[in-house]
């Protein structure tokens, strides 16, 4: 089985040593020449994932077309650049290879879900999505994983679960493209909100509050997309919304925190270091839940915060004298 992981970052290179893991010969591609020589010469990738062996087999390259003989092809760039890869990469790949897509996110112009954006370019490929509670740090040392891998075809998502699962690391899958997007692409703003609630002190109690009805929108949206309820109780949704939400690994938990502790936004978005994509995923979903009709209060409330000029002062004001409501989802 020949894998190209097309994105060497954090989990790209997680992913490209667990498909080492499962079996296959992995080429990762990279536009970094320095983390293509990193990966090829020392065997580690020194700046996205320090202090982790990776086999000497697994070969990066920055020829795109390098990653054509390809069995499974799997697109790990950050959310936003999804599209400029795509066009990259469409001319490369047959179009009978199956395209995994472990991005979370919603393209910020457009509103438009991964797969939404991959289709464009790649109109007959077979798709599947992976998301789920799924550190990359945690996946590249070997700690046990479960996450999901979804594609319209059922059958399709169990042969490349199958084909890609290993000992510690466990793919489940669904038939819910679009609630297992959506899960990991919207836990991300309510995981900025939980870092607030963190970085003033609000306690434990109103961070499970946060969490539980951060969870309650993000489903009414899927749900009013085509989604499946189940899927949000599963690793997509509960899963991933929780490790998000509360681990002190998560980088959009900490963008929150330090919200919350009086760091100034723009600080924090003058950062290039890290990419903190709950805030770029907060505009599509806006953009959704006017669509689609549905009510997200947390999620308009972080929009007035970080595209506004709203304050932590007012967000949790506005929240906390909400009118009383029958608890539903």
């Amino acid at each position: 089985m020949r894998v190209s992981i097309i994105g060497a970052g954090a989990w790209g290179t997680a992913l490209a040593l667990t498909a080492f893991r499962a079996g296959a010969e992995v080429t990762i591609w990279s536009i970094s020449l320095d983390e293509v020589e990193t990966i090829n010469q020392r065997h580690e990738n020194v700046y996205r994932l320090p202090g982790v062996p990776l086999d000497p087999s697994l070969y990066a390259t920055t020829d795109p077309e390098e990653t054509a003989k390809a069995d499974i092809v799997i697109l790990v760039p950050p959310a936003q650049f999804m599209r400029s890869t795509c066009k990259t990469f469409c001319k490369i790949f047959a179009s009978d290879i199956p395209l995994l897509i472990a991005s979370k996110g919603i393209e910020n112009e457009t509103s438009r879900l991964m797969s939404e954006v991959v289709r464009d370019y790649f109109p007959q490929n077979p798709l599947l999505v992976l998301s789920g509670p799924s550190f990359a740090s945690d996946v590249a040392k070997r700690l046990p994983t479960a996450v999901s891998l979804a594609a319209e075809d059922l059958s399709l998502s169990q042969k490349i679960a199958s084909l890609l699962s290993s000992q510690y690391f466990r793919l489940y899958a669904s038939n819910d493209i679009i609630g297992t997007q959506l899960g990991g692409a919207c836990k991300n703003i309510i995981a900025i909100a939980c870092g607030i609630v963190e970085g003033r002190e609000l306690g434990d109690n109103a961070r499970a509050a946060l969490v539980t009805r951060g969870l309650s929108e993000i489903s009414r949206l899927g749900c009013a997309m085509g989604g499946k309820i189940e899927t949000f109780l599963g690793l997509s949704g509960v899963g991933d919304i929780t490790l998000t939400s509360l681990s002190s690994q998560s980088r959009n938990k900490s963008f929150g925190l330090s919200l919350g502790r009086g760091t100034p936004l723009d600080e924090l978005l003058s950062n290039k270091k890290t990419l903190t994509e709950g805030v770029f995923t907060i505009s599509g979903t806006m953009a959704l839940a006017e669509k689609f009709q549905v009510q997200m209060p947390i999620t308009f409330a972080m929009n007035t915060l970080l595209n506004h000029g709203g304050t932590v002062e007012t967000l949790i004001q506005d929240m906390l004298t909400r009118p009383l409501k029958v608890e539903s989802i």
